[in-house]
């Protein structure tokens, strides 16, 4: 099922609440693959979304672009700003919730502490909520996805950068300083121990699209094609393999700390690995899980495709209307 489709059968529920019926949210996702809009109308349920390419890096320069995408989007759909109840807002990298500021981006450095919630409040007459885009992939997937109706859910996210996202007791989890869940800066064993003959990094190093293709060149598979590393080559093979071991090992002690319901993985790496990733990383767990640690803890795929940052910031805001 299309995103869309997700999002009404979930709304035509009419489990919100009065408030959960009233105007329009908007949802951005200002990510390293480009800039995302998507529109809801809470009463009708209509759904649309729009995409363009990022102009650049400059912070100013890309926020503008998106809020021009928005502002587009509402006029396609005949929707005036003052019907925004709340704009939710996706960032791809660490963020201060509490603030609306972006941290820092990995591979970005011109938007440490961008005042995005700030920015987008000028545009619109409405609550803006800014959050980082795994944390929103995890509440879009509890809220319409594939762990709609679980309470606990953890999401990993594999793509250029390695980030996840926790929903415990049906909301989102930030931590002391809203930063809660960034997973992929951690470090997969003490500096200086070795496995397989290589230094250990943090698990973005490891298992990151720069991760997998250093480390298939290491083994002689010099490649930028991530269907080549997916593919039959034997190199290819075994880098995969590592990664699902080191991803069952990581996993593991995340279940034993925070006893999920279910554990779903996303991003392009999600996606090109299919269910014979998921199949290996589920295989591998019992290796690193003892009684009671759980070993049967459901590893399941993102289902809602490209617009899922868009779709948690929609998420995000209609959690709010309830508090």
């Amino acid at each position: 099922m299309s995103a869309e489709s997700l999002v009404r059968e979930q709304l035509s529920r009419n489990q919100w609440g009065l408030l959960a019926t009233q105007g329009c949210l908007l949802g951005l996702d200002i990510g390293g693959y480009g800039l995302r809009a998507a529109l809801l109308d809470l009463q009708s349920h209509a759904y649309a979304a729009e995409h363009r390419e990022v102009p650049g890096d400059d912070p100013e320069q890309v926020t503008a672009a998106a809020l021009e995408l928005a502002h587009e989007l509402l006029a396609s759909q005949h929707v005036q700003p003052s019907q925004l109840v709340r704009v939710g807002v996706g960032f791809g990298g660490p963020v201060d919730s509490r603030v609306g500021k972006a941290l820092f981006s990995p591979r970005k450095p011109a938007w440490d502490q961008f005042p995005l919630q700030a920015r987008v409040e000028q545009a619109f007459d409405a609550v803006v909520l800014v959050d980082n885009d795994a944390n929103l992939i995890a509440l879009a997937e509890a809220t319409f996805g594939v762990a709609h109706g679980k309470h606990n859910v953890f999401y990993l996210h594999l793509s250029s950068g390695v980030g996840g996202g926790m929903v415990l007791g049906n909301s989102l989890y930030h931590g002391a300083s809203t930063t809660a869940g960034e997973i992929g800066h951690a470090a997969l064993a003490p500096t200086g121990s070795l496995w397989r003959g290589r230094e250990f990094g943090t698990l973005e190093q490891m298992v990151s699209i720069r991760g997998l293709l250093g480390r298939a060149a290491e083994l002689g598979l010099e490649t930028n094609d991530l269907d080549v590393l997916f593919g039959d080559h034997p190199v290819g093979r075994q880098v995969l393999d590592e990664a699902a071991e080191l991803l069952a090992l990581r996993l593991s002690q995340l279940i034993a700390l925070l006893d999920p319901e279910l554990i779903v993985l996303g991003g392009i790496l999600t996606r090109k690995g299919g269910e014979s990733l998921l199949r290996a990383i589920g295989e591998r767990l019992h290796n690193y899980a003892s009684p009671p640690i759980r070993t049967d803890v459901p590893i399941l795929a993102s289902v809602l495709g490209y617009d899922s940052v868009a779709v948690g910031a929609l998420a995000l805001g209609l959690h709010s209307l309830q508090e």
